[in-house]
């Protein structure tokens, strides 16, 4: 008995010790990572940062607490190699700064930063730094990013534009990349590849496709300015060799560099010719604006995929030049921690690494209308950066839609839920699909994905709300998707787990292979109907309506796998990703089936928005048939609905109907509003891979 007291009075003491401890060096929200220097986290400033006009001075800040000597250096032309300098002073919160009596926007600026010389810092008093806080940022095509800071002035009309005020449950958002929607010749626009492009009237792909197509969301793959070009590939004399990336390119941007200006690439001015320069006269603000404010006009509303849990790898990324030791995760010699696998992690926990992330959405959202933003590897931020994020941008639009990866250094959709935020519900692609096509496909091959019980497609279906035994508190919380930029396309997992085609199979002939067999075409329906008659909030991606099939083109690069299906193709300006709109027309069947799902999703609210009460499952012995029938009266609607599955590939099922003669909606060949038979009563037949929707 004394001993056992002494064991636990000596444990107490240590708890209250480590307690003490975390007390004095922790930051709030900091968790799971080491902080090496807890004596940074003195420093924080709410001056404001970059280059800004105050009482008719323009006064350039930047904070760089280590640093031991900064020089502002102001450029007249955008490829001068010499500038005027100056030097900046230092306040007592790490904050160099320095005022001018004239009004210098029009003009290029960088800074020199010296500072000490060790494993944990970058300083480099020969380069030229630009602003993390540029506006606008022309940059020199190569794979050092080498940029200048643009001063801009914009006024712009923005003619009475405003956050759009749809429910983010009432979403059908279309995830997409703004080069791939209209660089492609079948497109048909003017300005292919740009921010332009994606609004011209009347044209194949873009804005009128959107429109034709009845999404009221886009999800834009990063348009933060970022690092488009990667190290040579197999060039020893680089100072990483590239054995990974023939193509030399970033296409979807997931390497930010600058967290506050639009990528000059999409630009009308855009170009990526080697050593020339992109963004010179900082159009992207203008245009890209633009972009916004026309699809608000039109009803959709426009989130941003944002990177902020790490920066861009090998360029000059103005982070790790001008405060690596401030604004990174390091381990004890010094190297970048990488749980993100994309080479560093931003250290969010930092007050005024914080401060930069919740400023750059407020920024967005103020300056550009943003109506919401998709946080990749979101579980990399710290929880009280997570906290302040939605907090502070619910001040600016309490209808802000915040979505999360839950991912990164963990998996934690339960957790975003509870913080307030949406989530993509991954377990609902991978149950109603499958894991991978090869030996894990899911409910509509008439299979259980090995991480999944039939119970769960009830789950799904309900929104995969804590209360039935899923992981977000409302279901408007579950993203539910079958496809995005990661992996295979829906149509490919589709093509493979049907055994059509294997994963080292050549394609030789593009548009047979497209064109889906009555069995894939099945299939892709069945996924279809099941994702857009779900509880929550609704995603698909760019070509996804038309079973899209990235093929990887052949190009100069040697990449010994052309012809064959890609999974991951962030690296490819080409065919493998652009948007053919002549694959639409192949698949037309398809495409018009997921316009019509489309339009009964949001003609019947109950769809995506029923209360728990009126959902009734019916019964039926087959373990791989779902219907379910949502009571009009308990949803206050004006319409009883029954949506019946069948996900069983080798016979049919059938469902007796709820009391009372229902109208066909949707059926294994079309979807839709109106009726393609009326007057049914009793029991129905559901055939094999395929699904009805009726009302009464």
């Amino acid at each position: 008995m004394d001993m056992m007291i002494k064991i636990s009075w000596h444990h107490s003491l240590m708890i209250l010790f480590i307690v003490l401890l975390l007390t004095v060096t922790s930051v709030p929200g900091q968790t799971r990572y080491p902080d090496l220097f807890p004596e940074l986290n003195q420093y924080f400033s709410n001056k404001p940062l970059g280059a800004t006009f105050e009482n008719g001075q323009t006064v350039f800040r930047v904070f760089t607490p280590n640093a031991e000597r900064v020089k502002l250096v102001i450029f007249q032309k955008h490829d001068d190699q010499q500038g005027q300098e100056f030097g900046m002073q230092r306040d007592q919160d790490g904050v160099w700064e320095i005022f001018f009596k004239e009004h210098l926007a029009g003009k290029y600026y960088g800074y020199r930063l010296n500072g000490p010389r060790d494993k944990f810092n970058m300083y480099d008093e020969t380069k030229i730094i630009a602003d993390p806080y540029s506006r606008a940022v022309v940059t020199k095509n190569n794979y050092l990013h080498s940029g200048k800071s643009l001063i801009i002035d914009d006024q712009y009309d923005w003619e009475g534009d405003r956050w759009m005020e749809t429910p983010i449950q009432d979403l059908i958002i279309y995830e997409m990349h703004v080069r791939d929607l209209t660089v492609h010749p079948t497109a048909g626009v003017d300005r292919p590849g740009t921010y332009s492009g994606m609004i011209e009237q009347g044209k194949t792909g873009g804005l009128a496709y959107l429109l034709e197509l009845g999404v009221n969301a886009v999800e834009l793959l990063p348009v933060h300015d970022f690092a488009n070009i990667e190290i040579p590939y197999r060039d020893k004399t680089a100072p990483v060799l590239n054995t990974w990336n023939p193509y030399q390119r970033n296409h979807w941007g997931y390497m930010s560099s600058y967290f506050f200006a639009p990528e000059s690439y999409y630009a009308s001015d855009g170009n990526l010719t080697r050593d020339q320069y992109c963004g010179v006269d900082g159009r992207a603000v203008r245009e890209f604006k633009d972009v916004v404010k026309t699809l608000h006009r039109h009803g959709i509303a426009v989130i941003m995929d944002v990177v902020y849990n790490h920066v861009s790898q090998y360029d000059l990324n103005p982070f790790k030049y001008i405060d690596k030791k401030y604004y990174f995760r390091l381990d004890k010699k010094g190297n970048f921690l990488s749980k993100s696998g994309c080479g560093n992690d931003f250290m969010s926990e930092r007050p005024m690494a914080r401060r930069m992330i919740v400023e750059s959405v407020k920024y967005w959202m103020t300056e550009y209308h943003i109506d919401g933003f998709r946080f990749d590897l979101a579980y990399l931020l710290d929880e009280a950066t997570c906290e302040e994020i939605i907090r502070e941008a619910k001040k600016i639009n309490p209808n802000v839609y915040i979505i999360a990866e839950p991912w990164g250094d963990g998996y934690a959709p339960d957790y975003f839920s509870r913080l307030g935020w949406s989530a993509w519900n991954d377990k609902f692609r991978n149950g109603v699909k499958g894991q991978n096509p090869f030996d894990n496909t899911g409910f509509i091959f008439g299979k259980w994905e090995r991480e999944n019980k039939p119970k769960n497609l009830k789950r799904y279906i309900l929104g995969f709300t804590v209360k039935d035994g899923g992981q977000f508190l409302r279901s408007e919380h579950s993203v539910n998707y079958l496809e995005s930029h990661d992996d295979y396309t829906f149509g490919d997992f589709v093509r493979l787990g049907s055994g059509a085609v294997k994963a080292k199979t050549r394609i030789r002939d593009m548009e047979k292979h497209v064109r889906l067999s009555e069995t894939q075409m099945k299939l892709s329906k069945l996924g279809a109907l099941f994702l857009l008659t779900s509880q929550g909030t609704v995603m698909i991606h760019q070509g996804q309506e038309f079973a899209r099939s990235k093929v990887i083109a052949k190009t100069d690069a040697p990449d010994p796998h052309v012809g064959q299906i890609d999974h991951n193709s962030y690296e490819k300006d080409n065919e493998t990703n652009w948007i053919n709109y002549r694959y639409r027309e192949i698949n037309r069947e398809l495409y018009d089936y997921y316009q019509g799902l489309i339009q009964l999703r949001k003609t019947f609210p109950v769809l995506r928005k029923a209360p728990r009460t009126a959902v009734h499952f019916l019964p039926n012995k087959n373990e791989f048939a779902i219907g379910y029938w949502i009571d009009k009266a308990k949803a206050n609607a004006t319409k009883d609905v029954v949506v019946l599955m069948n996900g069983y590939p080798k016979r049919a099922v059938r469902f007796k109907l709820p009391h009372g003669e229902w109208d066909l909606i949707v059926d294994e060949e079309k979807a839709g509003v109106s009726p393609l038979r009326t007057g049914l009563s009793g029991e129905v037949v559901i055939q094999p891979t395929s699904g009805l929707v009726l009302i009464k």
